[in-house]
């Protein structure tokens, strides 16, 4: 079984889950969280907040880095519950489940399912929200990974159809009210909207569309790093409609998709599935048409091993 316990970040309780290519690590001190996606012995993926490293307990809030579960749409306090106690972490085949205790504040559980085959780089990840109140709960799952500092995200733009041929619009865009359009670490394309990650710029940026495409990624390094989701056509989705969003500032940046909004009775779950990819080797330039021949077979590629339940 390709999975052990180790320490990790100053956390002892960790579980470590691995193939001849990559690793993950979900800590069990805290969480439900992956703090490290990587190739072996390469670099994090994810962000890491090294002051953070190793704490738990406490009613404050933290980032920690990694990747995160969360339920939206956001509001304090509901959405920063603390997620700094124990979680229940078990191994089974090829897979982890994380299983948070029930969060006092909310009353909401929170769990992930980690799946990783014996090789290559794909990864399922498989959210879960479940409602243990007395009533019935409105929310949907929000998964966001924290990309480490100094990449690029790219969202797919839809396809480009001329004035004469369509009139309707495309999709849903929510741009946030400290958003700076002007920005220069934005790239508004024909084909794509990019977002670069600036350690020397603290301003927040946020947005969000309704992604249809289903893919977004972040290149870094040399590295690629595509994660998969659905787009339910005709479901609710919060913040005006977008199923997919980034935010970034000085110290990362934040790939997050959202599952469709759902009202659950006590005991019920939703359910949010990602799919992730890792490739390396992969120098994505800056002219649109490189971007797109970089991409586009690793996205057929990623497709065909991304499966969903209806």
């Amino acid at each position: 079984m390709p999975t052990e316990r180790v320490s990790y970040g100053g956390w002892e309780n960790c579980y470590r889950l691995f193939n001849d290519d990559v690793e993950l690590i979900v800590t069990a001190d805290v969480g439900p969280r992956i703090i490290r996606f990587g190739f072996i012995g390469d670099e994090n993926e994810f962000a890491e907040f090294e002051e953070q490293l190793g704490l738990s307990g406490g009613d404050e809030w933290r980032i920690y880095g990694g990747h995160r579960l969360w339920h939206a749409p956001e509001a304090r306090p509901r959405t920063y519950a603390p997620d700094n106690e124990p979680v229940d972490v078990s191994a089974k085949d090829n897979s982890l489940l994380a299983v948070q205790p029930v969060e006092r504040l909310t009353g909401i559980q929170k769990e992930m399912q980690i799946e990783l085959p014996q090789g290559g780089t794909h990864v399922v990840v498989i959210h879960r929200l479940r409602n243990f109140n007395l009533w019935s709960v409105e929310l949907a799952a929000w998964a966001l990974s924290v990309m480490a500092p100094g990449g690029r995200a790219i969202l797919p733009q839809p396809p480009f159809i001329p004035h004469e041929e369509k009139l309707l619009p495309a999709r849903a865009m929510a741009i946030w009210h400290y958003t700076d359009m002007s920005d220069s670490r934005w790239r508004w394309g024909r084909k794509f909207i990019i977002l670069r990650q600036d350690v020397n710029n603290a301003k927040p940026l946020k947005l969000g569309v309704a992604n249809h495409e289903g893919w977004l990624a972040y290149a870094r390094n040399g590295h690629l790093f595509i994660k998969r989701h659905k787009h339910f056509d005709g479901m609710p989705y919060p913040d005006f409609g977008c199923s997919a969003e980034v935010f970034t500032n000085e110290r990362m940046l934040e790939l997050e998709t959202l599952s469709p909004l759902k009202r659950i009775e006590h005991g019920e779950c939703i359910e949010h599935v990602e799919h992730w990819f890792l490739f390396k080797g992969i120098h994505v330039g800056e002219d649109e048409d490189e971007i797109e021949s970089q991409l586009k077979p690793l996205l057929e590629q990623t497709q065909q091993l991304s499966t969903w339940q209806e």
